[in-house]
């Protein structure tokens, strides 16, 4: 029988390579809905450019600094990240995402829920800065 609830700690979650590179903790999946991850950069990492191909993301900033590209269509910018900061990443954005000084920490829901089985989800774009993966 399938339990109706899931509870993890960040400290219990596996540490795995994102397909952009980054350290990614998986965290609690509802099922056709949605998804949760923790992601983190140390000082000076740079992820690969990539751009998802069914998902949809939302981050939030817990930690660290850094800063986020993204590109849709003609439509391209670039903000600071910071604690507090919150960003969207809807299906088919180019993003890229480097840490500043400080380590970078990011909480993010991905809507429906990451295909961990798919080697197609994440496929890498050219971004504006050389990654370090």
């Amino acid at each position: 029988m399938n339990e109706p609830f899931e509870t993890l700690s960040l400290q219990g979650a596996p540490v795995i390579a994102a397909p952009d590179g980054s350290a990614v903790r998986p965290l609690c999946v509802i099922p056709g809905a949605g998804s949760f991850a923790h992601f983190s950069l140390e000082p000076g990492e740079v992820a690969r450019a990539v751009v998802h191909a069914t998902v949809q993301e939302i981050w939030y900033v817990v930690a660290g600094d850094g800063a986020m590209w993204r590109r849709s269509g003609s439509i391209a910018e670039t903000v600071a990240l910071r604690p507090g900061v919150c960003l969207t990443i809807p299906v088919g954005t180019a993003f890229q995402f480097r840490a500043g000084e400080s380590r970078l920490e990011v909480v993010a829901a991905t809507m429906p829920p990451w295909p961990v089985e798919s080697d197609t989800e994440a496929t890498p774009v050219d971004g504006p800065w050389e990654p370090t993966f």
